[in-house]
């Protein structure tokens, strides 16, 4: 979900050059905060492009924005609210759990205002660390969902998104009043090859020397029966994610940073195989 509150910002808009910001500075932080506060309230725009600068759409695209964390976000500002500085940077922290607005405010020589470069990389680091935690949460319900196939085709499925009219992928859409199929639309957007949250993903069909069981197919006469394994990579290596994740039917996930050709990387590999470079993720993570 893309919203005020996590502030998911489309990855390709940081390339743009940091120019045309003419903000407003204020002489307390708590002035710049109420004041950010009273423009969202009033979904006043020309005041946000004051306060943030004249390129705030950039990092808070309005179509990026959810109403509902937009309204959480206020009403957490009216639950609880504090400022905590540290030298001449403070931030915004609101409600019972304490969210810290990403975007800090820095003292400069005219006074108090919202530091829109440190916010972008902050969002930046944020939105990585969502993006690899659900890619880590879909290789496993991808597991989930091939043993769950499994168990009522007798096979595991080579596609993730089935075939129109047919039950031959993970996903296939169903009626209402049908048992839903082992894995829901919202990965890869029910449309084969498009991403999900900030990864691609693709099912391998064999595994190497490395993987428990050795080297082998998975397919047997046309059908997968000896396993399955999928393998996770970021669409935009270092702005939607830096760690790739495969998995295969032992349900460890595996992880390694495959470097700024991880897209290359990624499509390259043909068979589960982690080795000495891949590294097993705790449970815990």
């Amino acid at each position: 979900m893309k919203t005020l509150r996590n502030i998911v910002i489309c990855t390709s808009l940081f390339a743009l050059p940091l120019t045309g910001f003419a903000q407003q500075a204020f002489s307390r932080p708590e002035q710049a905060a109420q004041a950010l506060v009273k423009a969202t309230q009033a979904h006043d725009d020309m005041a946000l492009g004051k306060i943030l600068g004249s390129d705030w759409q950039v990092y808070l695209p309005k179509k990026e924005v959810d109403p509902d964390e937009v309204a959480r976000f206020l009403r957490d500002w009216n639950v609880s609210h504090k400022i905590v500085e540290q030298g001449d940077i403070a931030h915004l922290n609101v409600g019972e759990e304490n969210w810290q607005l990403p975007i800090p405010m820095k003292r400069t020589a005219q006074g108090w205002e919202f530091d829109m470069v440190a916010g972008a990389a902050e969002i930046e680091t944020r939105t990585i660390g969502r993006n690899e935690l659900s890619a880590m949460q879909a290789v496993s319900a991808y597991a989930d969902a091939q043993h769950e196939y499994q168990l009522g085709a007798g096979q595991f499925a080579q596609k993730i998104i089935s075939t129109d009219g047919q039950h031959d992928g993970l996903y296939w859409p169903v009626k209402e009043g049908d048992a839903p199929s082992p894995l829901g639309p919202a990965f890869g957007q029910d449309q084969p090859g498009t991403d999900y949250h900030g990864y691609y993903y693709r099912i391998l069909t064999a595994q190497g020397g490395n993987a428990s069981g050795g080297a082998h197919s998975y397919i047997e006469n046309g059908k997968m029966t000896r396993g399955f394994a999928l393998i996770a990579w970021p669409v935009v290596y270092g702005h939607t994610g830096i760690t790739s994740f495969m998995i295969n039917q032992q349900g460890d996930v595996y992880q390694q940073d495959l470097g700024a050709n991880s897209d290359a990387v990624a499509r390259a590999l043909t068979t589960f195989d982690p080795d000495a470079r891949w590294q097993k993720v705790d449970d815990g993570e």
